[in-house]
């Protein structure tokens, strides 16, 4: 047979395979997990990442200033029990989400702060990269967990590890960094996919041992006085009937902490939150669920508590937090829904209700208090006093009782939490743990943007300046939110002077200021108000408008205190002035 004849033909191409990049790995890695929603402040080097999430579905909000994207990104952890992501740029943008960072971990909110950073090699050398910074070392003591990618074949492990540390155990705020190498480097699609990672049961139930539900049944069998509190813990379990039923089984009286509030309705018959100092100091056992004996609970001791023995049961995840402050009789270690059930489980037929000594004095107690406040939210001045128009606006939640409540300032935070009753759970957002200022138009957004539900954010005129520039942000994603400022020219109180007559006193702000203006100025509502009537009014049209509106609610400068409730943490000086 004679050669082959020629042809023309030449052999066929092989196909390059498919590749993908760190880019698409982290937004993958991200919508496996269940992720819907980024919040943060786009620039170098994590703009594209931001454009190409917005671009695969992703929601991606972004603000002002990346201390309140984190702060938003961490309670949209604690509304949904899944980590609240923020997206930030390198060094100064990492250190304005680590301070929201470090505030979701101490309250124990679920939250990822993802940063880019500078390469390795140069910030190890140290040769002066663009924002060159080890992001890692600094975010490692102030979060639960930290973690670095340096491959992007490592993306999907160093995401799934990140979620699980965050919402597992007692959840808390995790580190992820990113240097910018990482985004653009390719890998082969297939072999990327393979390398995510869906994270299976990231918050495992914690089972309390039998013995320790048994113990702590015991204890409250031979309380004659009993009470239970409830912190955030317990609003964040979602446990709601569970501990509804606890709570009418046993008879139990309890009190909320602040963002419990509406766990079960303020108004429910066994709510002891008007008589808070009366149950402290008298009760004989008490049961601590998802709240700590810190700082807002005067550390369990001093004259907060009274003279009566006591003996505390705790329900937590975390076992060392027990024994913290003062001995805890009964501690009982699992999460809140599981010694819930068990404590149910555990009480038979032969329990019995509180003495009604104590529910009856409880009562009393309430009754008087209720009455003697009554006048004072029903006042008419005009400019307001705090509690004039906190009585206009407790009339707005018990009418919309699903209306999302955010709150702080000094006496704007610490009168509302007394005076505002509230009567769905996780309806009340504010400060927490540290108490820090800054929180509330970035919780007003993220619980907008998580829930669909309305928001009222309650705010005093020192705080809103922490945030005030997200009023843009509001506008521009035409968020159902309303800002209430409290504006009494200043912090505490408006009326302070600078002795030398040289400045304003240091706690004064510019007098008759117009925040509404600034939301007109973005394209929402302002409104001007002088009277609780106007107020109302306003909030009234606001939430039925679903517009984002500010309100600059005018409040007489003298009517504050200092530090509202907590004026015992200010030191005093004990030197005569000259």
């Amino acid at each position: 047979m004679g050669p082959k004849a020629a042809t023309s033909e030449k052999p066929a191409a092989t196909e390059e395979p498919e590749l993908t990049d760190g880019f698409h790995l982290v937004i993958d890695a991200l919508k496996l997990n269940g992720i819907e929603t980024i919040y943060g402040v786009p620039g170098i080097p994590i703009t594209d990442l931001g454009r190409m999430a917005q671009a695969d579905g992703l929601r991606v909000i972004s603000f002002r200033h990346e201390q309140n994207a984190g702060n938003a990104a961490a309670i949209a952890g604690y509304l949904t029990k899944k980590p609240g992501i923020c997206l930030t740029v390198s060094a100064p943008g990492f250190l304005n989400g680590l301070t929201a960072l470090a505030n979701a971990t101490t309250n124990c909110f679920p939250m990822i702060l993802i940063s880019g950073s500078s390469e390795r090699e140069i910030v190890d050398l140290q040769q002066g990269d663009y924002e060159e910074m080890d992001q890692l070392a600094i975010a490692k003591p102030l979060c639960k967990a930290a973690f670095r990618v340096l491959h992007a074949a490592d993306i999907g492990i160093g995401v799934a590890r990140a979620i699980r540390a965050a919402v597992s155990g007692r959840p808390g705020g995790v580190y992820l960094d990113l240097p910018a190498k990482l985004l653009s480097q390719t890998m082969n699609a297939v072999a990327g996919k393979k390398s995510l990672v869906k994270v299976i049961d990231a918050a495992p139930d914690q089972i309390p041992a039998k013995h320790a539900v048994q113990r702590a049944l015991d204890v409250l069998k031979n309380a004659k006085r009993p009470l239970i509190i409830f912190g955030k813990g317990a609003s964040y379990a979602q446990a709601d009937d569970a501990i509804r039923e606890l709570v009418e089984k046993s008879g139990i009286p309890f009190l909320p902490m602040s963002m419990a509030k509406g766990l079960l309705p303020d108004t429910h018959p066994q709510c002891a939150g008007a008589a808070r100092s009366t149950v402290l100091k008298d009760s004989d056992v008490v049961m601590l669920i998802g709240a700590r004996l810190n700082w807002l609970l005067s550390h369990g001791k001093g004259k907060t508590w009274g003279s009566a023995p006591k003996k505390f049961i705790q329900i937590d995840i975390e076992p060392r937090e027990m024994d913290s402050n003062i001995e805890i009789a009964a501690p009982l270690v699992g999460d809140i829904g599981s010694c819930v059930t068990a404590l149910l489980e555990g009480m038979d037929s032969t329990w019995q209700a509180p003495p009604a000594e104590w529910t009856s004095a409880i009562k009393a107690k309430k009754d008087e208090n209720i009455a003697k406040m009554a006048p004072r939210l029903a006042n008419t001045k005009s400019p307001m006093d705090f509690h004039g128009a906190l009585g206009a606006l407790r009339n707005v939640i018990k009418e919309r009782p699903d209306t999302i409540l955010v709150n702080e300032g000094a006496n704007t935070l610490d009168l509302a939490r007394g005076v505002i009753d509230m009567y769905q759970p996780r309806k009340r957002l504010d400060v927490g743990t540290w108490g820090i200022m800054g929180i509330g138009t970035s919780f007003a957004i993220a619980a907008a943007i998580e829930t669909g539900k309305p928001v009222l954010a309650v705010e005093g005129d020192s705080a809103f300046g922490f945030c005030g520039m997200e009023v843009e942000t509001i506008c521009r994603y035409q968020l159902p939110v309303c800002i209430v400022i409290f504006n009494n020219d200043g912090i505490y109180r408006g009326t302070d002077t600078d002795p030398t007559g040289r400045d304003p006193a240091t706690t004064v702000f510019v007098k008759g200021s117009r925040y509404d203006k600034m939301m007109e100025a973005f394209g929402g509502v302002g409104v001007n108000v002088e009277s609780p009537a106007e107020l109302k009014r306003a909030v009234d049209e606001a939430l039925n408008s679903g517009k984002p509106t500010l309100i600059n609610a005018v409040i007489d400068p003298a009517a504050g205190t200092e530090s509202g409730r907590i004026g015992n943490l200010n030191p005093q000086s004990v030197l005569k002035k000259k």
